[in-house]
């Protein structure tokens, strides 16, 4: 299995996230303004909301993506206010006929003083251990 890390982020929260999921499979977590050149089997996008939504940029970068070279995306953020990104997420890669796994990590993430010290060290914990089982089941 190949895989590859790519994250969006206006806090740093996401970027820790990924940075844990990276450091799991062995690869480097980049940010999105990098696009993904080699094929791989999955691609771990980290994301969050802002706004109510995902980013534009996000959003864009999951229109970029070819079928021929992502195999599949697994979903994985943070959010002080709302949960899951999934639903925007699978959307936009429904639109370039890339697969989206079910699972999917999410935790809290610290905005404005919510949610203080989060992601913690607990949640980087569990995210390595979402990411070994997508591993162990792939």
């Amino acid at each position: 299995m190949t895989y590859a890390v790519r994250y969006y982020t206006k806090t740093g929260n996401t970027r820790r996230l990924a940075e844990a999921v990276a450091g799991e499979l062995g690869v480097e977590a980049l940010p999105i303004s990098e696009p993904i050149t080699e094929k791989i089997d999955i691609l771990f996008l980290g994301n969050s909301y802002y706004a109510f939504n995902i980013d534009p940029e996000v959003k864009a970068f999951v229109a970029s993506l070819s079928k021929d070279k992502v195999g599949k995306i697994v979903n994985f953020g943070s959010a002080a206010m709302l949960n899951s990104t999934y639903k925007k997420i699978k959307a936009e890669a429904d639109k370039v006929g890339i697969p989206m796994s079910e699972k999917e990590f999410h935790c809290k993430g610290e905005f404005k003083g919510i949610h203080k010290g989060r992601p913690n060290e607990e949640d980087l914990k569990a995210a390595v251990e979402f990411t070994r089982n997508i591993k162990a089941k792939n």
